[in-house]
């Protein structure tokens, strides 16, 4: 009995303990909950800064001033990381190509040291990282790696990239990419935690954006279907908080805006910093619970997010805003004696074999050219792409000396013009922003002129390309120096050029000295390599319906551009770049001495004339070989209709003579 007792005893001090036990769980449980609920964090982002370490001229309110700049944002960085401890710093891709910094991107990698100095947490790639092709961005790692190993005190940020396809990747280009991305440490994903938070990143790169990064000879996977294994993984790994740093953008057509199909498909993620589109989003997008965000280009704003998470573990917004770097933000000195530094390397690695130094004055600009957030939205004329495609027969003209065969016609595309110029001081760097896009045969950054010839009738096709196509695709949109067209855009698409015709004096004057285009005559045409090698891709772009096949004088198909660069006298090939720089030194000096841009800069000059005529008259004139193909469809189905209701006419007239024969 004394045995029963003490069993019983024992059980039920077991069974007071096992209570304690469950109630502590419960009780610890719920205050876990209420903390979770509770979180605060703060996610402070950028994407596509394209080399803007600097501050730069903008046009405000009619003034122009400096904004952006690593020296503003380090300022600002500061305050908002001592507002609140949970801060996460990010970047959405296309951190390097659109300045002078990146003509050390190879040697140095000043963009991804530089964000390693302020601290960023992760970053991913976006398409402009490959422009110096597979080579360049292992460099750019590698150089990275080096620049950390010498400084015990620079941290370089995680590098996430989830969807390039490395069964597919395996080619010797590709393996040196994966093995600059190893040493680096890269990884698909990463979780950082801060402040008792831990946040789950990982970066992507979409459809469009691979579309633009042909060089980097890579293939990416779908991004909805890798964020579905990246959210269950990171879920997996405990994180708070699911960040997609996504190198695809968003679109005002909602078919191809590319982030907001992802957040519907992928409802798991938190947050998508969205890059590649330069959108600037003054309201967030929001998907059930998925936040859209996007700060704008070139190190304009620091992006600002604060979320406080709810019971059910997912995140409310707090507070959105858009911290613009502008002359109000004072420049970390630091951070400015680090980019001084950098100049000198430029001047000494790059701007020494052209004659120049990076704040070099070239020109005074008394001319409002069209700023960057409006140019190539309308269809029309531009001077800033006037000046450019100008400056190439300079160019041409210049390094061919004595030699120089006469450039017909020049054409330079929106979606290779990165910057515009202000009122006042243009310099060097100036120049370059303008054309900073790729790399030569030579490996020396900025794509050089290359030399073609096209066909009268081919011109007037590059001439339809920009007044049919460009209008939903403004990266098409042509800026033309020697050629001129009228289009009326009531006419038929891919039937709106009603006239072409050559300009025989370049640059242009008061007296215009015009020529008829001859259909079967080889014209010489200047532009830049990634121009020319995208004039040659129309015809699979258009499936077949516009035709342009890029030949040499003696109209052979050329199959290698890089054969066709233009090269001065010296052999050193003549970039874009230097060309706009050299024929804004050209021009008649001011009373100061100084080069200035001639005032018929100001206005457009007649190279793109809109007839906006709706006389039937003009609707049906000058029918291309795209008219008569619908004429003649058109006039089938007229005669197809016709034969159809004379036999329907035929039975019925039968049939009521029938009917009147039963009758009788």
């Amino acid at each position: 009995m004394n045995f029963r007792k003490r069993m019983m005893a024992a059980m039920l001090v077991v069974m007071m303990q096992c209570s304690l036990c469950v109630a502590s769980a419960v009780a610890d449980e719920g205050s876990k909950g209420k903390q979770e609920e509770g979180k605060e964090v703060q996610i402070l982002f950028t994407h596509d800064m394209h080399s803007h370490l600097d501050a730069y001229k903008a046009k405000k309110e009619e003034q122009t001033v400096r904004i952006g700049g690593f020296a503003k944002l380090k300022t600002m960085l500061d305050k908002k990381r001592a507002e609140h401890p949970a801060t996460f710093l990010v970047d959405g891709g296309d951190f390097a190509m659109g300045t002078l910094y990146q003509t050390i991107y190879e040697t140095e990698a000043p963009e991804l040291t530089m964000m390693g100095r302020l601290g960023y947490d992760a970053v991913t790639l976006g398409n402009h990282e490959f422009d110096y092709r597979s080579e360049g961005v292992a460099n750019m790692l590698h150089s990275a790696v080096e620049n950390a190993s010498e400084d015990e005190k620079l941290h370089l940020p995680a590098l996430v990239s989830a969807n390039i396809d490395w069964e597919k990747n395996n080619s010797e280009d590709n393996k040196k990419v994966k093995a600059a991305l190893d040493e680096y440490g890269s990884t698909p994903y990463t979780v950082i935690e801060r402040d008792g938070i831990r946040v789950g990143v990982y970066g992507i790169l979409g459809q469009d954006a691979e579309e633009c990064a042909p060089e980097s000879g890579l293939e990416f996977e779908d991004i909805v279907e890798i964020s579905k294994e990246m959210t269950e993984k990171l879920r997996k790994e405990k994180a708070d908080l699911i960040v997609c740093l996504s190198h695809s953008g968003t679109s005002e057509k909602k078919e191809k805006s590319e982030d907001e199909i992802l957040a519907k498909e992928v409802p798991e993620i938190d947050v998508i910093i969205s890059g590649h589109t330069h959108t600037k989003l003054d309201e967030v997008i929001r998907h059930g619970d998925t936040y859209i965000v996007s700060a704008g280009s070139y190190c304009e704003n620091l992006g600002e997010l604060q979320l406080t998470q709810k019971e059910d573990g997912r995140w409310e917004l707090e507070k959105y805003h858009l911290n613009p770097l502008d002359e109000k933000v004072e420049e970390d000195t630091e951070v400015t004696a680090q980019l001084e530094k950098y100049k000198q390397e430029v001047n000494e690695e790059y701007l020494k074999q052209f004659g120049y130094t990076f704040d070099q004055v070239l020109a005074e600009n008394p001319v409002s050219f069209t700023q960057m957030d409006e140019f190539a939205l309308e269809h029309e004329e531009d001077p800033l792409g006037s000046l450019i495609a100008d400056s190439y027969v300079y160019a041409v003209q210049q390094a061919e000396g004595e030699d120089y065969e006469k450039v017909d016609v020049t054409v330079s595309p929106s979606g290779v013009i990165r910057d515009t110029f202000q009122k006042g001081e243009v310099t060097v760097a100036d120049a370059f922003n303008v054309s900073s896009l790729g790399i030569g045969a030579d490996r020396i950054p900025g794509y050089p002129l290359v030399s073609v010839y096209l066909t009268g009738e081919e011109l007037k096709t590059a001439a339809e390309i920009d007044v049919s196509i460009s209008p939903i695709m403004t990266t098409a949109q042509l800026y033309p120096s020697g050629l001129r067209w009228t289009y009326n855009p009531n006419r038929m698409l891919l039937n709106r050029v009603t006239d072409v015709e050559l300009v025989t004096n370049v640059p242009y004057t008061e007296e215009k000295k015009t020529e008829e285009v001859k259909d079967d005559q080889l014209y010489r045409v200047v532009a830049g390599l990634y121009s020319a090698q995208m004039l040659g891709a129309v015809e699979d772009s258009s499936m077949g319906l516009l035709k342009i096949t890029p030949k040499d004088k003696n109209g052979e198909v050329i199959t290698d551009f890089e054969d066709h660069i233009i090269h001065d006298q010296n052999g050193a090939e003549v970039k874009e770049w230097y060309a706009l720089a050299s024929y804004l030194e050209s021009f008649q000096p001011n009373e100061e001495g100084i080069s200035e841009v001639p005032s018929y800069y100001e206005k457009a000059e007649g190279r793109k004339e809109m007839d906006d005529s709706r006389n039937i008259i003009d609707l049906l004139k000058h029918p291309n070989k795209f008219a008569w193909i619908l004429y003649g469809v058109i006039l089938a189905l007229i005669l197809l209709v016709v034969g159809i209701v004379r036999l329907v006419m035929r039975r019925r007239k039968r049939k009521h003579g029938n009917q009147k024969s039963k009758k009788g």
